[in-house]
Order: C-alpha cells, then structure tokens, then sequence
C-alpha cells in the first residue's frame, strides 16, 4: 500500500476539549496536504471545516453523542441532523453504552436507527467502546449496526479506557462480514500500528497521528 492508499483511509481526528481556531485550521490543512480521508472533529467545529475544506475531496467527520454515548437520543438525532445542515459528509456516534449494559439492547437499536435515519444519505459509523463491553456484547451491536443500517461498527472513542485492539477488530469483522466497514481508533500511533489493524479487517483508522504514520510509511 502506497502513502497516498494509506491516507485515503485516515480519518485526521481532533477531538480535544482545548481545541481552538488554529489547531482545527491546521488539521484542515494538513488533511488536504496528506489526502486524508476525512476530519473527525467536534461537533461545533464541521461549518467551519466544511467550508475550509470545500473543493479538496477531504471530508467532514463530526462526533456525536461524544465521547460517552450518555445524551439521550433525540439530543443524538438533533446533533446529526445540526451536523449534517452544517456541512457534514460522514456521521461517528456513540452508542448509549449504559443502557446496553443495563440489558436494554432494543433500546440501543431504536437509538442507531434513529441516526441512522435522521443521517438519510450520509454514512454513520457507530462507535461502541469495545473496552466496556464484552465479546457478545460487542457482537451484538454489530447485529444491530446491520439491521439499522450504519454503514460502519468502530471501536472506540479514545477517550476511554482502553482503544483498539487487533483482537476487537477481527472479532467486527467477523461479526459484521462484508455488509458494514470496520473503524479501529483509539491508540493507533504508528505505521506498525496502522498495519496490524488494516490487516485484522479495518478499512478505516481514526487517529491523531496520522502523519506520523503516514512518514514511517513505505513510499
């Protein structure tokens, strides 16, 4: 896989609290520079990187529900439908990780669809926090990922206690087969890194050092 292959798989993440003006025209840039695939930023951030980004092939990745999946799903579906008037080409949400340990999966699904549906057109990758959930609960998710109609399962936010791991991503794979892709973020920091998910089943890296990887990357 070339640089430029690998960067078209990157989503070029931002997601501090602290985050301001400079930094989210930075990653901008930088992102048309390296042919990123996308921006992952907050919410409040996709206007403006939309219109930064207009023209470049570079898409507008906002987070909703971020990072503990914990606002209810009407504030999910506003959030999306916000981001999406904004200029937002592709959706990333967090899934109401309590209630689907509570034992209330119908809820969870109710709650993707949802987004799902509010996103019509734009792909949403749903994240479920692999670090808090176990195999079935992980495999159970994806099933609902597919019956709502998500376009990804994605591991986790990297804001929680754990990121992604070879192991979570095969498990997706294999759960979702070829009908979803599959995102691994949260720790992703070298080309090495970057490969060992690519090759457990990841067609999509979120990460905040993507050039980094992109430099350590064969030409």
């Amino acid at each position: 896989m070339t640089r430029i292959q690998l960067a078209r798989l990157i989503d070029h993440t931002l997601l501090r609290a602290d985050a301001a003006r400079p930094d989210i025209v930075a990653l901008c840039d930088t992102a048309i520079e390296c042919g990123f695939a996308s921006v992952a930023v907050n919410p409040v951030w996709t206007a403006f990187c939309a219109q930064r980004l207009a023209g470049s092939g570079v898409g507008v990745d906002p987070t909703i529900g971020f990072p503990l999946g914990a606002t209810t799903a009407h504030v999910k579906v506003e959030e999306t439908r916000e981001a999406i008037a904004n200029g937002a080409t592709e959706i990333d949400m967090v899934i109401n990780i309590g209630a689907l340990k509570s034992g209330y999966p119908q809820f969870v699904e109710k709650e993707i669809a949802s987004v799902v549906h509010a996103a019509g057109k734009i792909p949403v990758k749903v994240i479920m926090e692999t670090c808090y959930l176990t195999g079935d609960e992980k495999a159970a998710v994806c099933e609902m990922c597919i019956r709502a109609g998500a376009a990804f399962v994605k591991t986790s936010t990297g804001f929680g206690s754990g990121g992604a791991t070879v192991e979570d991503v095969r498990l997706l794979r294999q759960a979702v087969g070829r009908k979803l892709g599959v995102k691994a973020a949260g720790g992703i920091r070298t080309y090495a890194d970057a490969c060992a998910m690519l090759d457990a089943g990841a067609d999509r890296l979120g990460t905040s050092a993507g050039v980094q990887i992109l430099a350590e990357a064969p030409e």
